[in-house]
């Protein structure tokens, strides 16, 4: 499975980290995509110098429409599935393997990372948003899903040939599972190890709640 396994990192200003992520993901034998998406330092350069695949955005679209126009090039390479993982460094290479393992062992369409069983070092508000927003978009999707907003999952690319993304900013996580779960497919979770640094969050506490909260009116009101 692993030489149709892709890797898709959608980065914005990730130069610190997004070269040693990079590196690792192809020592490991995996395609790398990096989504730059309009980054004004050398995210872009680094990640190619390491051996990704780049495609640059020449200003900030953000981190829905860059998973939109990756998923676009690993469908159109034939890829069996795609890895999303964070540039942050948030997210750890060694947990790939869990993931295609609970695939394999499900035939789960969909895998979501789950950071929910260790919850000691995620900050607060991080942690109790979490909580509600999978709630709500458990009880919408009809599936349990006790980390929606988890940015790490492997996503079958039968999958994204099937349902029509439209999001462009964060709300796209649970817009994928939503019509994913509407259109039949096999959602799954595996726990996974998350690392928090000292990064600040680009989650808009104001915009990009209002956001979520006119996804989910739109959610309720459409069927596709």
């Amino acid at each position: 499975m692993k030489k149709n396994l892709s890797v898709l990192i959608p980065s914005y200003n990730e130069a610190r980290t997004i070269g040693h992520i990079v590196a690792e993901l192809i020592r490991k034998g995996f395609v790398v995509y990096v989504v730059d998406d309009g980054s004004t330092d050398d995210t872009a350069k680094l990640a190619h110098a390491e051996g990704a695949v780049v495609v640059k955005h020449r200003k900030n679209m953000g981190k829905g429409a860059s998973l939109r126009e990756g998923f676009r090039h690993i469908v159109k390479k034939g890829f069996d599935a795609v890895i999303i993982m964070d540039g942050d460094g948030q997210h750890l290479a060694s947990d790939i393997g869990n993931f295609t393992d609970k695939m394999d062992a499900t035939g789960a369409d969909i895998v979501i990372g789950n950071r929910m069983l260790d919850v000691a070092s995620m900050p607060k508000d991080r942690k109790y948003t979490n909580h509600f927003m999978s709630y709500l978009i458990s009880l919408l999707s009809g599936r349990t899903v006790p980390d929606s907003q988890c940015g790490y999952r492997l996503i079958k690319t039968e999958v994204l040939e099937k349902i029509r993304l439209e999001a462009s900013n964060y709300e796209i996580e649970s817009e994928i599972i939503i019509k994913s779960s509407r259109a039949g497919f096999r959602i799954e979770s595996v726990p996974i190890k998350t690392i928090y640094k000292d990064e600040k969050s680009r989650v808009n506490p104001v915009i990009d709640t209002m956001r979520f909260i006119a996804f989910v009116i739109k959610i309720i009101f459409t069927r596709s």
